[in-house]
């Protein structure tokens, strides 16, 4: 069997291997796989062609880890409009009770609601900024 041959299969076991597993990062070291594949269709030697797959696959990890450190963390699941569509919604306070919680009428029912620690309890309109079970946490739309 051809060395282009099983370094084909190995990259399609790592990728069948990541789909899976859903973890990225195997695609990456796939691709040094396919890169060594091609360089055994050029006529490389096997050790150039090992070369191939750990400076492109090593490389590509690099360069995603290295792309993913300068993106911002991804907000929890209560507070991602991505997830729920109620973050970031407008709802109007009528007065916050002692406790910082009041009732607001939101898609047609009625919610409990909790001001998010730090915000003046003032009645008008706030943000929806989690949503935690039946729960609205609230913060003034001013202060976003």
């Amino acid at each position: 069997m051809a060395d282009s041959t099983l370094w084909w299969l190995a990259a399609g076991g790592l990728i069948a291997v990541e789909l899976i597993t859903g973890t990225f990062y195997l695609l990456m070291l796939s691709l040094g796989l396919v890169a060594a594949a091609l360089s055994a269709h050029a006529g490389f030697s096997q050790p150039l062609q090992w070369v191939c797959a750990a400076l492109v696959g090593g490389g590509s990890v690099l360069v995603w880890r290295r792309y993913k450190k300068t993106q911002p963390p991804i907000a929890p699941a209560q507070a991602n409009h991505d997830v729920n569509m109620d973050v970031g919604e407008t709802v109007l306070v009528d007065h916050w009770q002692d406790d910082h919680t009041c009732s607001v009428k939101y898609r047609g029912a009625h919610w409990d609601a909790t001001l998010q620690a730090g915000h003046p309890a003032l009645p008008g309109p706030h943000l929806i900024a989690e949503v935690i079970g039946s729960r609205l946490f609230l913060k003034p739309v001013h202060n976003t």
